[in-house]
C-alpha cells in the first residue's frame, strides 16, 4: 500500500467498527474511522487516496445515499460496501452505483483483505492516470485551435487526405500542421500521439462514469 493510501471506514457499529480497524491495522492498512456518512463529509479532503469500507444501512445518511453523492461530487475513492443484508436486489444496487466490492456481515477476514488490496489498486490506477492527464493536457495547450483540430483527427485513423477534406484545407498544410503538433509535443511517432490523446480522453471518461 502506498504510504498516503488510507482505508476510510464509515460504520455506526463501533464494535464493527474498531475489529475493522483492528484486522486491517495489523495488516499494515492505515485507517479512519468515522460512525455516520455525515461525519465523513463534513471533513473530507480532495487529497485523500485510499478508498471507503461503508457501511449500507446507518442512521441518517445510508450508504446507498453516500454512494450516490460520492458520484455527484466526482469524488472518485472507490468503495466497498458492508451489509448484514445481503439480498440479490441490495446487491445488485449497490454495484450498479459503482461500488467495487460487497461484503455480508459478519465479515470474511480473508475476504475483507482481498477486497481491500483491489481496491487501493484501483485508486492508484485511477491517480495515475488522472495525472497522467493532466501532463497530457498541459502539452496540448500549447496547440493552435488548428493544430488541436488535424491532431484530433489523426489520432483517429485518418490520413492528411481524409484530414485536408475534412477541414477544408490542402494535404500540404496538413502535412505542416502534423509536422508542427510532432515538434511541439516533442514525439517521434503517431502512436505516441495517440497515447495521449487517449490519456486525456480515458481520464475525462473516467470522470464522468
Amino acid at each position: 500500500m502506498k504510504s498516503e493510501q488510507t482505508v476510510f471506514i464509515v460504520e455506526d457499529d463501533a464494535a464493527v467498527r474498531d475489529s475493522l480497524g483492528l484486522l486491517l491495522g495489523l495488516h499494515g492498512y492505515r485507517t479512519q474511522s468515522f460512525g455516520c456518512a455525515e461525519d465523513f463529509l463534513q471533513v473530507y479532503q480532495p487529497s485523500w487516496a485510499g478508498c471507503l469500507l461503508l457501511d449500507l444501512k446507518m442512521p441518517g445518511m445510508s450508504g446507498l445515499d453516500l454512494q450516490a453523492l460520492l458520484r455527484q461530487k466526482e469524488i472518485a475513492l472507490p468503495v466497498i460496501v458492508i451489509t448484514a443484508h445481503g439480498d440479490v436486489p441490495t446487491v445488485r444496487t449497490v454495484l450498479k452505483s459503482g461500488a467495487v466490492d460487497f461484503l455480508e456481515k459478519p465479515v470474511d477476514p480473508d475476504a475483507l483483505l482481498a477486497a481491500v488490496r483491489g481496491a487501493l489498486n484501483t485508486d492508484s490506477a485511477q491517480r495515475h492516470a488522472a495525472r497522467e492527464a493532466e501532463a497530457g493536457e498541459r502539452r496540448l495547450a500549447v496547440l493552435t485551435p488548428r493544430e488541436r483540430q488535424v491532431m484530433d483527427l489523426v489520432a483517429r485513423g485518418y490520413h492528411n487526405r481524409e484530414v485536408a477534406s475534412a477541414l477544408g484545407i490542402s494535404p500540404r498544410t496538413v502535412e505542416v500542421h502534423k509536422a508542427r503538433v510532432m515538434e511541439k509535443l516533442q514525439v517521434r511517432s503517431v502512436s505516441d500521439l495517440v497515447r495521449i490523446v487517449l490519456g486525456v480522453a480515458g481520464a475525462d471518461e473516467l470522470s464522468r462514469s
